[in-house]
C-alpha cells in the first residue's frame, strides 16, 4: 500500500512538472553530448597537429558543462516556488497614492450610501427571487 501511494505522488509529480523536468533533462543530455564532442575534437586536432587551440576547446566544453549543470539546478530548486498570478493588462500593479486618493468627505450623498450598501452576487439575487 505504502509503495502505490509513493508510487502516485512520483507520478503526479512528474505529470506536473513534466515541461520543467524535459528542460532539465535536455540539459544533463548536453552534458554528456559536450563531453562525447569534446573528445572527438581533441582527437581531431591531436591527429592534425593543432594542438595551439586545446586550450580553447577545454574552456569551450567546461563553459557549456556548468552554465547547463547551474540551469538545471535552478529550475530544479524553483521547481515548488507557487507563480505569482498574472494581473490583467488594464489593471495596474501600483496602489494610488495618497494625492490619488479619494476622501469621503468630496463623495456625494448616494455615492457614500454605496459604501455602506450590501453587495449581494447573482446568485442571493436569484435566490430572492423564488
Amino acid at each position: 500500500m505504502v509503495r502505490q501511494v509513493r508510487s502516485l505522488i512520483l507520478w503526479t509529480l512528474i505529470y506536473r512538472f513534466r515541461r520543467r523536468l524535459t528542460i532539465v533533462v535536455v540539459l544533463l543530455s548536453m552534458v554528456l553530448l559536450s563531453q562525447w564532442i569534446y573528445g572527438d575534437i581533441v582527437e581531431y586536432l591531436k591527429l592534425s597537429g593543432n594542438v595551439a587551440y586545446l586550450s580553447y576547446v577545454l574552456v569551450g566544453k567546461w563553459t557549456v558543462i556548468f552554465s547547463n549543470i547551474a540551469l538545471s539546478a535552478y529550475l530544479i530548486l524553483t521547481m515548488f516556488r507557487k507563480e505569482e498570478k498574472r494581473e490583467k493588462k488594464g489593471k495596474s500593479k501600483e496602489k494610488p497614492s495618497d494625492q490619488e486618493r479619494i476622501s469621503v468627505d468630496t463623495l456625494s450623498a448616494r455615492e457614500r450610501s454605496f459604501l455602506t450598501r450590501k453587495l449581494r452576487s447573482e446568485a442571493e439575487i436569484l435566490m430572492d427571487k423564488k
